[in-house]
Order: C-alpha cells, then sequence, then structure tokens
C-alpha cells in the first residue's frame, strides 16, 4: 500500500483491550465517568473533545478489531453493550463512535489486506473515524449525489456535501459515500485535516445535541486509490452489513431507555412526591406508580432481550458465512430489535414524567433530555418500515432488502 497521510492517532497511546470481559469493564467505568456531566453537557451544549479523548485512550474503539491483527475481536452481542453502557450514561457519546463501528465494517467487507492492515493500525493506535454519509438535497436517504471521479493519474477527486455528519467534527479520518466509476457506491477515507475537508458545527437538533452531527463540505479533495473501497460489492452478496448499522444503533435507543428509567426511578425514589389518594409516604410505594413503572422497565427489558438476540444471529451469519438464509435471519432479528428499542427509548423518557410529576419539568433537571435524544435519535430511519418487513415476512414469506438500512 503506497504511503497514506499521517494521522493525529499515531502520536497517541491507547490501551489495548484483550477481550471481550475487559471490553464491557472498560465501558462500565467510562459509563460511569460519563454520566456524571451528561445532563450539563446536553444544557449548554458542551461538546464532548475530552470524553472522546478519554474514549480513544480506553482502547474501545479497537475492539472489533480482529486477533489476528491485534484486537479483541469481540462479539456482536458485547459490542451492542458496550454501545448500550455508554448510551445509558450519555447518548450522543454513545452515538458518536455508531459509524466508526460501521465503517470498521466496511474494511472488512471489501477492503483490501493492506488497507485493513493501515488502518487496524490506525484504530489500535486510537483513531477515531467519523462519517460523511447522509445528504438533504437528494429525494431520499438511499440516493447520493456526491461524486467520486477518477483522474488521469490514478487518483480521484471528491466533491460533494454532506449532511448529519455525527462524529467527523472530532475524526482523524471522514469516510465518504459517494458514487464512483459506473455510479457504483463507493467509500473513500479522507484525513479529516485535508485542506478540501470542511467541518461545519451547525447541528441544532433538539436533542443528541453534542454529537455534532452536521455539515461536511468537501471541494477538490484528492483521493489515492489506496483510500479507496468498494462498497457496492457488499450488496452482490448475502450480507448482514446494513444488519450490522442498525444494530448499533438500536444499541443507542436501548441505553437512552435504560438511562431515562434508571433516572426516571432515581426522581422518583427522592423528588416525586405521592398522590393523597394513596395514603402512602412516598410516591415509590405508590401502587399506580409501582404498576406503570413495572411496564415500563417491561419494554426496557424486550429492548434489551432482543438487542442481545440480535447480536447473536449476526454473529451467526458471520460463522456461517452468511447465506440467504442466515442474513435474513438477521435482518429480522436487527427489525425487531429496532422497533423495540425506538418504542421503549421514546415511550419510557415521555411517560416516567407523569411518575415523577411537575417536578420532573423544571429546567434545572434537565430530565426532557431523555426524550428528546430518545425522539432525534429514533428518527434515523422509519420505525414503520422496521414492522413492514417483519409483517411482510411472516405473513409472505418476503426477506427484507439487502439495501444497508435492514
Amino acid at each position: 500500500m503506497p504511503s497514506a497521510p499521517s494521522s493525529p492517532a499515531r502520536s497517541r497511546t491507547a490501551q489495548v483491550i484483550a477481550d471481550d470481559a475487559e471490553a464491557v469493564a472498560v465501558a462500565a467505568r467510562l459509563a460511569d465517568s460519563f454520566r456524571a456531566g451528561a445532563a450539563r453537557r446536553d444544557a449548554e451544549r458542551l461538546l464532548p473533545h475530552a470524553e472522546l479523548a478519554e474514549l480513544s485512550a480506553s482502547g474501545l474503539l479497537a475492539v472489533t478489531v480482529p486477533r489476528a491483527q491485534g484486537g479483541a475481536e469481540v462479539s456482536t452481542r458485547t459490542l451492542g453493550k458496550i454501545v448500550r453502557l455508554l448510551s445509558a450514561a450519555d447518548p450522543s457519546i454513545g452515538q458518536i463512535p455508531q459509524n466508526h463501528f460501521f465503517f470498521v465494517e466496511v474494511l472488512k467487507e471489501n477492503g483490501t489486506e493492506a488497507q485493513r492492515a493501515f488502518f487496524y493500525a490506525e484504530l489500535l493506535a486510537g483513531a477515531r473515524f467519523g462519517n460523511a454519509l447522509a445528504e438533504k438535497a437528494t429525494r431520499h436517504a438511499l440516493e447520493f449525489a456526491t461524486r467520486l471521479e477518477e483522474r488521469p493519474d490514478g487518483t480521484y477527486r471528491l466533491d460533494g456535501v454532506k449532511n448529519y455528519a455525527t462524529g467527523a467534527l472530532f475524526a482523524d479520518w471522514i469516510p465518504v459515500f459517494a458514487l464512483g466509476p459506473g455510479d457504483r457506491l463507493t467509500a473513500a477515507f479522507v484525513p479529516s485535516d485535508d485542506p478540501g475537508v470542511h467541518v461545519v458545527d451547525d447541528w441544532d437538533g433538539i436533542g443528541q445535541r453534542i454529537t455534532a452531527s452536521g455539515t461536511v463540505r468537501l471541494t477538490d479533495v484528492v483521493v489515492p486509490a489506496h483510500l479507496v473501497v468498494p462498497h457496492h460489492l457488499t450488496f452482490e452478496r448475502p450480507e448482514v452489513f446494513g444488519a450490522y448499522g442498525q444494530f448499533i444503533h438500536a444499541a443507542v435507543d436501548t441505553g437512552i431507555a435504560r438511562g431515562a428509567l434508571e433516572e426516571g426511578g432515581e426522581l422518583i425514589r427522592t423528588l416525586a412526591r405521592p398522590w393523597g389518594e394513596a395514603g402512602v409516604e412516598r410516591a415509590a410505594d405508590e401502587p399506580l406508580v409501582i404498576q406503570k413503572f413495572g411496564e415500563l422497565t417491561l419494554l426496557v427489558r424486550a429492548a434489551e432481550a432482543l438487542l442481545e438476540k440480535a447480536g447473536d444471529a449476526i454473529d451467526a451469519a458471520h460463522r456461517a458465512p452468511a447465506d440467504a438464509r442466515s442474513a435474513t435471519d438477521a435482518s429480522l432479528a436487527v427489525t425487531a430489535a429496532r422497533a423495540q428499542a425506538d418504542t421503549a427509548a421514546v415511550t419510557v423518557a415521555g411517560e416516567v414524567f407523569a411518575l415523577i410529576g411537575a417536578r420532573a419539568a423544571t429546567r434545572a433537571q434537565n430530565f426532557d433530555r431523555h426524550w428528546r435524544n430518545a425522539r432525534t435519535h429514533t428518527l434515523h430511519d422509519p420505525r414503520r418500515w422496521k414492522i413492514q418487513h417483519l409483517g411482510n415476512h411472516s405473513l409472505n414469506g418476503v426477506a427484507p432488502p439487502a439495501n444497508g438500512i435492514v
């Protein structure tokens, strides 16, 4: 592989995580640390530069690197637990690595041995991938206008505007989806300090406020051929790539649901007053509160169980290797997990307010961040189509499409 641009990651020192158990323990420790400042970061929109530096140094961003290349190669189930733990503490920090792990998988799918060796070394040093995927100006989310045009010297020219670029502001590398030769979907890995790359912090969403999911403008970016991956090949064979990306989104939503449930429970115990007719001293002892909290707990536990089942289905498909049946099984398992996580996050984050009472609505508590985060992240792609695919398979035996979304 020709010499690639240097990366700031090479000057870092990152821990190397050995196995699944260590990865979960590190994630739990970081989650405890990140939880303390989550409400303030949201309220004041304090971008998590220090927290992401800690995440890089922890080694968690390299846990999906294969063992043969020095990584822990954790299971998909374990990756889901890592993202869920981080998201329960601060879902913006939980979401930022979503596309990071997504693009590690892009390299696994179609990267050359030399490309994998280079980028795995970057990841083990603590490098962060951002993303430049979505575009506002196209007809729908599966359509791209950004172009990657081959030049006479064998390099490529990249031009376009990307939106909702979660993590790009904090990244060492910004992988870009573009239409390459033959209008085929291609991934270009661009160093974030390239002079043609302009990352704009213009994200103004009501929730997930510190993901910095803003705009990336690409102008006359020259991309060497060795930083280009033919991503379109993924969809020319049975694949679980789409399920993998959706699985991580489901983990974020499941974490949001758990975070809202746990903080809501603490506020019920310490802040809420019982309704006078209940005849109890604490809101936590009011039978109707207990009953409703039990229903909300059931939603969260179901989401967590479906998430684990989905992770196992993806791992089974990877071991097969993936064929049409195992790919369908994984897609359906993830579709169910994603739909349930959506319901759990939005429902729990909204309904627990009523159990706490008016005190939950104060700006000082900033408890509404859970609902804002849930409502914002679950808009990534529509739950209604998850249910459509589940129903169509169950009723008519129709497999979900291979489009990278299910």
